[in-house]
């Protein structure tokens, strides 16, 4: 079995969605969260009690929320991937749109969430489960709010007609990032709201 590297006139692997340069900034991105999930499991290891203790106080209700509307956010900009693959350019901009709504529903049940912790008496300085759960979902949190900048981009160049069926790189340079910070969550989820 033999693989192919088939390279587009801008230089770009044509086997991989999007640019190069933004598959380094996704490994980048991919290893900071690495790097503290070890940190997570090594405090864990030390703080046995504080960390089964933890997730039973948490709004689970609103992991699960996000989670979900996460996912649904990926199938949109999925979605809109394969419009503009097809030559749909109003279709690709409404699942982009959609893609923006599920970040902005993703934002507000964020804050929620927090108002919920703060009513509760939960704060980065309770212990060292809710320190490292505050960082973790606020730093996922300013990466959704760094995706949608990205996505509102992808949505301003559709709009202007800087895509096309034949050359849409930038679109899913966009969406592969997107992904990221979804799976990220999917990692964060049951890491800190399921996992005793």
């Amino acid at each position: 079995m033999s693989y192919q590297v088939k390279i587009d006139a801008h230089g770009e692997d044509k086997n991989t969605p999007g640019s190069v340069g933004a598959w380094v900034l996704i490994w980048v991105e991919l290893t900071e969260f690495a790097l503290f999930f070890l940190v997570f499991l090594v405090a864990r290891a030390h703080n046995p009690d504080l960390f089964h203790e933890g997730p039973t106080r948490l709004n689970t209700i609103a992991g699960a929320l996000n989670t979900l509307i996460l996912i649904t956010s990926s199938y949109c900009v999925a979605r809109a991937v394969s419009a503009i693959k097809q030559g749909n350019r109003q279709a690709c901009l409404r699942w982009l749109y959609g893609t923006l709504g599920m970040g902005v529903a993703y934002s507000l049940v964020k804050f929620w969430e927090y108002y919920w912790n703060d009513l509760a008496g939960l704060s980065l300085r309770t212990d060292i489960y809710y320190s490292l759960y505050y960082y973790l979902t606020f730093n996922h949190f300013l990466h959704v709010i760094m995706g949608m900048m990205v996505i509102g981009w992808v949505c301003v160049n559709t709009h202007l007609g800087h895509y096309s069926k034949e050359d849409h790189g930038g679109l899913e340079s966009g969406a592969s990032y997107w992904h990221m910070i979804d799976l990220v969550w999917i990692i964060i989820f049951p890491l800190l709201y399921v996992f005793r």
